[in-house]
């Protein structure tokens, strides 16, 4: 697996945002893989937060970006999975503290809601901060432990 690639995926409603980030990423030297959607025609959400969801289980990578036009449908979806943290996120502080905190590992956005720009600045930050540990991670841990019961 390689340090500078990234899975990216989006349904119809992510799909304009999705393209833009995965410019931005490549112009960061970032190797991106796009699951899709590859077109605006109308998608199920739940199918692209498997692909990726999947991708990070078989160690395409280790952090993803899904988009929806909301976020959180892409939420919900994604931590369905026991080995996926996503975090849907506003702003750069929020991708900070997703993976500070909570050792997230999957950003998710909301279209509808997230300007490009603003979306970058988070995608920076989530992916320059490294999980803090310590008393983070009994919470973490927590969190696997609740997939066992």
């Amino acid at each position: 697996m390689q340090e500078k690639k990234i899975l990216i995926a989006s349904d119809h409603g992510g799909f304009d945002l999705k393209e833009n980030l995965k410019s931005y990423l490549q112009q960061q030297n970032y190797e991106v893989v796009d699951y899709g959607t590859h077109e605006t025609t109308s998608v199920n959400y739940t199918d692209y937060a498997k692909l990726l969801a999947t991708g990070i289980k078989n160690k395409e990578a280790d952090k993803g970006i899904l988009i929806c036009t909301s976020g959180i449908g892409m939420s919900i979806a994604a931590n369905r999975y026991p080995f996926i943290r996503a975090a849907l996120v506003h702003c750069p502080e929020e991708a900070r503290l997703s993976r500070a905190h909570n050792n997230a590992n999957v950003l998710v956005f909301g279209a509808k809601f997230i300007s490009s720009d603003d979306a970058q600045k988070c995608i920076n930050e989530f992916l320059t901060t490294d999980f803090e540990g310590g008393r983070h991670c009994v919470r973490v841990d927590a969190l696997e432990r609740m997939t066992d019961e």
